[in-house]
Parts: structure tokens; C-alpha cells; sequence
């Protein structure tokens, strides 16, 4: 049994109503809507007072258990259980649902990870991070550096030790929904990352990380093991990092804002940039785009187009094999994604990513034996 088979099998339901009685509540209805190792989110419906309420809990079994949770279970297993406004993680939840400053709205919650809040008030509309207190000086900076170098990402507009970090909203149409962007404008902006997020904490690579996501497949459907682990050592045996230079870290088509000519007018998400491979930022992208012509197959000849396009013209600035192979590690950490989240048919969803993986690391293939005929053409 997986760590997460508690939290998220029948047995879940039973630990969470006892969480919620102990607050005073009944619990309604609920569903697991994130999972990330031993740590799930939910959306649940709570009868508290005569009324029913939405609400969203977490739960771990993570040990040493976080301080401020309800505590479950005996000595020799036990669950810690929150709501996400006291998420132990996250003392700046508290802040932003407080304060009572304008129209607050919840966008996304990773339990014991972050939190982002769409905020619309007298002031405006901003949009509002929550991390832990640890990690919101370097977001901070993060900003601070990449809109000084003049790439359009949010500006920061206040912050504090709670871990809170307020952005501007920015304008344009997400480029997953227009597709429009110039591929060699983005690599233009990835070349204007300034040198100054060299001094923060490097990323690991998507390459470092492809045998722990095969295990995290192999964990949530058994019967992939040997695929996925197998995938997984091809793409590592085969792959090797490229230059240390300033990347993004989550560079894909939804961090990308274009304008109504293809500018593109925001970069959104720079939580993770810093020190890194330029490999990483393109097969990221390239990788995102393949699973998202899966995720909506009635617009996958236009994203398809749109992925050509970009590969053609990154082929022309890195290694078109390693450049490959990276977006087969993108992919097999997407293939995590519709367990991670429990979308429905989940199982079928990650066997397709595997498909698509396996089809990235073949492209490499073919990549490598047309150089190899080159060299024997030219020699």
C-alpha cells in the first residue's frame, strides 16, 4: 500500500468526517483534488450551523506531522488534517482571507506548497502568492530581477514575512488559447533572462528528475512499472545537461501571455527560475504541448502546427536530440499529472503520456542517426 492509498481509497472519507466533527461540522461529500506523495488536497461539502458549505481540506501522513493539525489515527499511524485557510504551511492564508479588503478568490491551493488568490478591489486587480515564509525573499527577488532586465512578468507591488507576495495583473491572452506566439521571440526571451538569477538555488533538471517520476507512475499504476522505468533509463542512458545558464524553470505555453499581434506581453509563474539548462525551458514547452493536444483533441491539428513550428526553430539553437530527449522527461512528469489532480479516467490519460514520451524519445532516435549520416556524408 502507496502512502497516498489512505488519503485518497474509501477509508479517506471516514478520517476526514472525523476531522470535521471535531470542528463542529458533518461532512457532506468529498473528493481528492490534488495528491502529491503523502500529501492530498480535497474539495468537500460541510454542513456546519443548518447550512452547507463548500470548503477545501489537506491531509498528510508525512512524519514528523506539521504543528496546528487535527491529529488522527493511533501511535503506530497517524494523519494530520487542516482546512486550507489554517494551512499549517502557509501562515499567510490566514492573512488574505482576513483581511477583508475587496472581492478575494481562491484560484489554485497546493496543500503545504502555495496558494494563489485573484484579489479585485478599490485599488484594482492583483493577484496574491502564498508560499511559505522560507521561500517568499527569493520570489521576491525573482521579480524584482526579471522586470528589471525588462521581460514582462508581474511587478511586485508589496510583500511580507508571512510569506505573502502581491503582483500586478498583467494583459493579453493566455498563448494556450491563441497559439500565436513567435517561437524564435520566445527563445529571445529567454535569452534576455538577466545573469543575476545565476546566484539563486539551481533547479534540478528535468533529466535529473525522470527516474523519480517513473517511480511516482509506477507507484499509482503497478502494472506500468516496467514501461515507465524502462522509458525512463533510455531517456537518462541517452541525455546529458546542457550549459548552466538563467531559465525560467516552468516554461510552457499557460506561463505566456501574447498580445493581439503574438507579442508576447507577460511571463507569468517565475517561482523556479534561477540557475539552470536551456534545454529544460524548451523541452518543457514542447513537452506541455504535446499533452495538451491530448487533453483537447478538437484543437490538436492547431497545437500541433504551433509544436512543429517551435521545434524547427529550437532544432537551430541546441542539440536536436538532447532537445528531444528533455521533452520525453517533461512528459513522463506529466504522465504523473491526472493521478496527481484524480481527473476522471486517470488511468487511460497516463498511458497515453507514456505513448507520448515513448514517441519523443524515438524522435531522438531518428534525431541522432540523421546527424550520424551527416557526419558519413561529409566526411
Amino acid at each position: 500500500m502507496t502512502a497516498q492509498q489512505p488519503l485518497t481509497g474509501p477509508e479517506a472519507g471516514e478520517l476526514l468526517a472525523v476531522a470535521v466533527e471535531a470542528g463542529g461540522g458533518r461532512l457532506v461529500s468529498w473528493r481528492a483534488n490534488h495528491v502529491d506523495g503523502p500529501t492530498v488536497g480535497y474539495r468537500v461539502r460541510v454542513s456546519r450551523d443548518g447550512a452547507e458549505v463548500e470548503d477545501l481540506l489537506g491531509a498528510t501522513t508525512a512524519q514528523p506531522l506539521p504543528g496546528g493539525v487535527t491529529v488522527l489515527g493511533d501511535g503506530a499511524s497517524q494523519v494530520g488534517v487542516w482546512r486550507a485557510a489554517h494551512d499549517p504551511a502557509l501562515p499567510g492564508m490566514r492573512v488574505v482571507l482576513g483581511a477583508g479588503h475587496g472581492h478575494v478568490r481562491l484560484r489554485s491551493y497546493r496543500p503545504l506548497k502555495r496558494a494563489v488568490f485573484e484579489v479585485v478591489g478599490p485599488r484594482g486587480r492583483f493577484f496574491v502568492k502564498v508560499v511559505p515564509p522560507s521561500k517568499v525573499r527569493d520570489l521576491r527577488l525573482r521579480h524584482q530581477l526579471i522586470t528589471e532586465a525588462g521581460i514582462p512578468a508581474p511587478r511586485c507591488v508589496g510583500w511580507s514575512e508571512d510569506g505573502l507576495l502581491a503582483l500586478e495583473a498583467l494583459s493579453g491572452r493566455n498563448l494556450r488559447s491563441s497559439l500565436t506566439a513567435s517561437p524564435t521571440e520566445l527563445i529571445g526571451l529567454l535569452d534576455r533572462l538577466p545573469a543575476g538569477l545565476l546566484v539563486l538555488p539551481k533547479r534540478s533538471s528535468w533529466l535529473a528528475r525522470t527516474s523519480y517520476y517513473a517511480e511516482v507512475v509506477a507507484g499509482a499504476i503497478p502494472e506500468l512499472s516496467s514501461w515507465a522505468t524502462e522509458l525512463a533509463s533510455s531517456v537518462v542512458a541517452a541525455g546529458h545537461e546542457g550549459p548552466i545558464v538563467p531559465v525560467h524553470g516552468d516554461f510552457y505555453e499557460a506561463q505566456l501571455m501574447v498580445g493581439a499581434s503574438g507579442n508576447v506581453t507577460g511571463v507569468l509563474d517565475v517561482d523556479t527560475a534561477g540557475p539552470g539548462d536551456r534545454l529544460d525551458d524548451l523541452g518543457c514547452l514542447l513537452g506541455h504541448l504535446g499533452v495538451l493536444a491530448q487533453v483537447l483533441p478538437h484543437r490538436a491539428a492547431a497545437i500541433g502546427r504551433f509544436e512543429a513550428e517551435c521545434l524547427a526553430v529550437f532544432d537551430r539553437v541546441v542539440d536536436p536530440r538532447q532537445l528531444r530527449l528533455r521533452a520525453a522527461s517533461v512528459v513522463l512528469s506529466l504522465a504523473t499529472g491526472p493521478h496527481r489532480v484524480q481527473e476522471a479516467g486517470w488511468q487511460q490519460a497516463t498511458r497515453d503520456r507514456l505513448q507520448l514520451a515513448s514517441r519523443w524519445l524515438e524522435s531522438a532516435d531518428r534525431a541522432n542517426r540523421k546527424e550520424r549520416n551527416h557526419h558519413v556524408s561529409n566526411a
